[in-house]
């Protein structure tokens, strides 16, 4: 008898908690934007130490992420590098509007190959990046039509007046990480890309940070997804991921963290 009643009291409470019926675990299926694959990856190792299915990452540019949601790809949590693309999903009823939070911040950074002469800069607006590239060089970053890395270059540069002439000589990468490789490899003498991402790789060097003020705040909104919705371990992963627990691992990897 005092078994059923426990029993009965702890499905009470786990309705309590989620709102639905509690459900057995299963892996929790995470989209997260390319740069946060190491952070991601550690918080998920430290999910499965707790005895919980280690989490499933699918790490890409946010637009391929939301428009693989959009398509039909079965996500619990997204986790966009900016927060245009976690409006385009919300504006489609993909995700949980009222989970929505952005607790992470970056910084935009202009970096070259380790081995490069380049010397660091004080970026402004009177910064020459065309000098900085030489007669052949690419710069490279994220496409700016649809990935968040991009399309923060694309502000700065344009608000260092530089965007209509170095446009043509941008090497648009799919990601942040692919427009990294660019960099490591030697093919392209400079990129832009976010702090987080120089900072664990040897293959490149900082030469500067762009102003805040040089384009809009790289923010990283998560949201559960409608597919969640009556998942628990969905929403507690998610609770994990985007609380007080989280934090030292973010900052480890160099994220801002920003109040809620």
């Amino acid at each position: 008898m005092r078994r059923q009643l426990f029993c009965a009291i702890a499905a009470t409470i786990a309705l309590s908690v989620t709102g639905l019926p509690a459900r057995a675990q299963e892996p929790v299926t995470v989209f997260a934007a390319a740069s946060l694959t190491d952070a991601m990856r550690a918080l998920g190792e430290a999910w499965a130490a707790r005895g919980n299915p280690a989490p499933r990452f699918s790490f890409a540019a946010s637009s391929a992420l939301a428009r693989q949601m959009e398509q039909g790809a079965p996500a619990d949590l997204f986790a966009s590098a900016d927060e245009p693309w976690m409006d385009y999903v919300q504006q489609r009823n993909l995700i949980v509007n009222e989970t929505r939070v952005s607790p992470l911040a970056n910084a935009l950074v202009l970096v070259a190959p380790a081995d490069s002469r380049q010397a660091p800069v004080t970026i402004g607006r009177d910064t020459d990046i065309a000098a900085m590239l030489g007669a052949n060089g690419r710069i490279a970053t994220g496409d700016p039509s649809n990935v968040p890395v991009g399309k923060y270059a694309q502000a700065a540069l344009t608000w260092m007046g530089q965007w209509d002439a170095l446009n043509p000589r941008i090497a648009r990468a799919d990601s942040v990480r692919s427009a990294l490789l660019l960099v490591e490899r030697g093919e392209a003498p400079l990129g832009i890309v976010y702090a987080t991402d120089a900072a664990i790789s040897r293959g490149v060097k900082v030469l500067g940070t762009f102003p805040a003020g040089s384009h809009e705040p790289v923010t990283y909104p998560f949201a559960l997804t409608r597919r969640a919705t009556d998942n628990a371990a969905a929403r507690a992963f998610f609770a994990f991921a985007t609380g007080p627990e989280a934090a030292e691992t973010y900052r480890r990897f160099g994220f801002g963290l920003r109040a809620q």
